[in-house]
């Protein structure tokens, strides 16, 4: 426990050490660059801040599975400033004598500052929720068995099912009979006309159906056609 606490303290400290430089360094760097009061004191924080925001945002677009390009490319962009305010106050640069075009960037930082901390602003950091998946539809069965009460609905009876008529077979016909002249002749007669409409036989069904006779006098009629 001790231990952990005093690795904790240490990077604290170094946190702070290496904050205090860069702080001072970006300060300079404003002042030398025509920044002067508490323009010059403004010019680090911003830089720090924008470094820090972005790197929280970054880190949490990437812990929800998103694209994290758009705070990956500000944490770039605070990051050379930063660095670049620590090697220009090296030795390296006259701050007595800055560069015109060192002025227009000094200058320019609060626009792009301000632009870079808005975008970071508005962009979503966590997992999309606007679009809610439809709930699968609930099975008619589940949602029948249990009332809202939580009890137990009774199971529906079961539908009436009308029994279907048996079939009753047909009986074979029965053996020829003997038919009165009469009906022979006129059971020919109507053989003759349908042989003479259609040019085919006759049905001995349908003669004897024409005749009025019972299906069990089928075998007879075919008998005298």
């Amino acid at each position: 426990m001790r231990a952990h606490l005093i690795r904790v303290d240490a990077v604290i400290v170094q946190a702070v050490i290496a904050g205090a430089l860069s702080f001072s360094h970006l300060h300079d760097l404003a002042a030398a660059a025509g920044q002067g009061g508490w323009k010059a004191w403004a010019y680090p924080i911003s830089v720090d801040l924008l470094l820090v925001a972005a790197w929280r945002r970054m880190r949490q677009q990437q812990r929800a599975g998103q694209a994290a390009g758009s705070p990956r490319l500000w944490f770039l962009v605070a990051l050379a400033a930063s660095l670049g305010a620590n090697v220009a106050t090296a030795g390296l640069l006259d701050l007595d004598h800055v560069p015109a075009s060192l002025r227009v960037v000094v200058a320019g930082w609060p626009a792009v500052a301000f632009f870079g901390g808005t975008l970071l602003a508005h962009t979503p950091h966590g997992p999309d929720t606007s679009a809610v998946p439809a709930s699968p539809p609930a099975d008619p069965v589940e949602e029948q068995a249990t009332t809202p009460g939580g009890v137990d609905a009774p199971a529906p009876a079961p539908e009436p099912t009308t029994p279907e008529p048996e079939t009753v077979p047909a009986s074979p016909p029965g053996p020829a009979v003997a038919l009165p002249p009469v009906l022979i002749d006129r059971a020919r007669a109507l053989a003759d006309e349908h042989r003479s409409a259609t040019g085919r036989p006759a049905d001995p069904d349908a003669v004897r159906a024409r005749l009025g006779l019972p299906p069990s006098m089928t075998a007879s009629v075919a008998a005298h056609l």
